[in-house]
């Protein structure tokens, strides 16, 4: 019995993503059967209820989405600060030794 081929990660826009959301927020289907019909796993679509949730106030206290974008261009400042301060370390110690 051969392995299965991993499926090819696909991105989706947050507009589909709210469609999907709305679809099972509605009720007329199960996450399972909207996930089928859309050829969507259906851990993708529990966590798009999850974090629909999250950002409407009434999830499970995870970081909402607005929180979780704030949180990537923080990190990414502070990545790009802790480059800046290497150079100036390096460049301190260069003109350091040149003086002498």
């Amino acid at each position: 019995m051969g392995k299965k081929k991993p499926r090819p990660r696909r991105s989706f826009t947050p507009e589909f993503k709210a469609e999907i959301v709305e679809l099972c927020q509605r009720g007329d289907r199960t996450v399972g059967q909207v996930a089928k019909d859309f050829d969507l796993t259906q851990t993708a679509v529990r966590e798009w209820l999850k974090q629909a949730e999250r950002d409407a106030g009434t999830g499970d206290g995870g970081l909402t989405t607005s929180e979780k974008d704030e949180l990537a261009a923080l990190r990414r400042e502070n990545r790009r600060l802790r480059e800046d301060v290497d150079i100036l370390k390096r460049a301190t110690a260069f003109f350091a030794k040149e003086t002498r």
